[in-house]
């Protein structure tokens, strides 16, 4: 981590004039006491970015709030675990505009002040009655203390909630950065199902706003992927307050650079957080790809490799097969030349020249046995590279993903 920021090692708290809180509605279950109801507040004016997924069939709540990002500066959000309200319609859509109506309400805000996100199982409707009834008594009893309830209420499959909070000096002042993600299936680069609210009390130009928060998606939450599957509901959002008072940070600056690197940093941590804890993942692995001709190439073979099922599965039995990893690199789309291609397990070399080392097996799989390691894939065609963390793939992802819309409907 730079010397330019820090990490808070205490409880996560929302930054200086955010308050957030989260309780049960029932959305799965009306007997369930599960925290599925979250709200997320600055209690001043923001500027506000946000990033979306990529996938074409997008869940009625990505719907309204890329439009509410547009056109105004988003000062809350509202956001339910259990259901993802996709693939529901003309009805989903109200159900949505009902969320942010009924938050905007309890607020005191203008109703696309409002960002809505929903999270969960696909194509079956929202109970919006039950949200709805949720909303009041939340919206009256936010704090700042509240941060981890909230990171815990849009848990889904997650073991665990995912925070984090780093603290930065710009222009004489301490600015804080704070944010909480979901995420553990349906995650692939591309607007990695995950949810990320970040929230600062940074003085920041809008439009800069919006091209680090851009840079930093794109170095973060695009570079992660537990199974290959990319949801119908990705949402990442930066809410900036102004009340750390740091003279106004704006494109260029020095402020701005260092803005970008702690930005990254809670990102990432949030996006490598992912991918520990993705459905039967037991190990993180960093894909990186150096000297290739273009960055281009170097995206495509990272992502092969880091998406490969045949790879995957022999990292969860701790084979270092990096026969595996040649073909996923020889078929992902970039240039290569077989004969300069070298492969590394944490600098342990497996592949020189494109042919096999003398380096013992064993030694290999003591790496590959890890918790977390690196792949390192030299191309020797040029000077673009690529990182992607990804996982092994397990029994139990399977296990785990083989029933869920079934037993819904019974």
């Amino acid at each position: 981590m730079p010397d330019s920021f820090q990490e808070i090692d205490e409880n996560v708290l929302a930054p200086a004039g955010f308050v957030a809180g989260a309780v049960a509605c029932g959305v799965k279950d009306p007997k369930s006491t599960r925290l599925d109801l979250g709200i997320l507040h600055s209690l001043e004016p923001t500027v506000a970015a946000a990033t979306f997924t990529s996938n074409r069939v997008k869940a009625a709540p990505v719907r309204l709030s890329q439009t509410h990002f547009r056109n105004d500066d988003v000062q809350a959000m509202v956001v339910n675990s259990g259901n993802a309200n996709a693939c529901t319609g003309l009805r989903g859509l109200e159900d949505a505009k009902a969320m942010a109506k009924a938050t905007a309400s309890a607020l005191g805000l203008r109703q696309q002040q409002i960002a809505v996100c929903s999270t969960g199982i696909i194509g079956v409707p929202l109970p919006v009655d039950r949200v709805l009834a949720g909303i009041p008594g939340l919206a009256g009893a936010l704090d700042a203390r509240n941060w981890p309830t909230l990171a815990r209420a849009i848990m889904t499959s997650d073991k665990n909630p995912k925070m984090v909070s780093v603290r930065c000096v710009i222009g004489g002042k301490p600015v804080h950065i704070s944010g909480i993600a979901k995420g553990a299936g349906m995650i692939c680069p591309n607007m990695a199902t995950m949810l990320s609210f970040i929230a600062t009390d940074a003085v920041i130009d809008k439009k800069t706003l919006q091209a680090i928060t851009r840079c930093a998606v794109e170095q973060s939450f695009n570079r992660i992927s537990v199974d290959g599957d990319m949801s119908t509901n990705d949402t990442a959002m930066v809410l900036a307050n102004g009340l750390a008072k740091n003279r106004e940070i704006v494109t260029g600056s020095g402020a701005a650079k260092l803005f970008r690197e702690a930005l990254t940093h809670v990102m990432l941590t949030l996006a490598k957080k992912m991918v520990r804890d993705g459905e039967g993942v037991t190990k993180l692995v960093e894909i990186s790809v150096k000297g290739a001709a273009s960055f281009s190439d170097a995206q495509k073979i990272a992502e092969a490799v880091a998406n490969s099922s045949l790879v995957k599965c022999s990292w969860n039995g701790g084979d270092p097969n990096w026969g595996r990893v040649m073909h996923a690199i020889g078929y992902g789309g970039g240039r290569i030349r077989e004969e300069l291609i070298d492969i590394y397990f944490d600098g342990l070399v497996a592949t020189k020249n494109g042919l096999a080392t003398d380096t013992p097996i064993e030694e290999m799989k003591k790496v590959v046995q890890q918790e977390s390691f690196t792949v390192g894939i030299d191309l020797h065609l040029g000077d673009a590279d690529y990182t992607v963390y990804t996982s092994d793939l397990s029994e139990e992802y399977v296990a785990f993903n083989r029933l869920e819309y079934a037993l819904k409907l019974r």
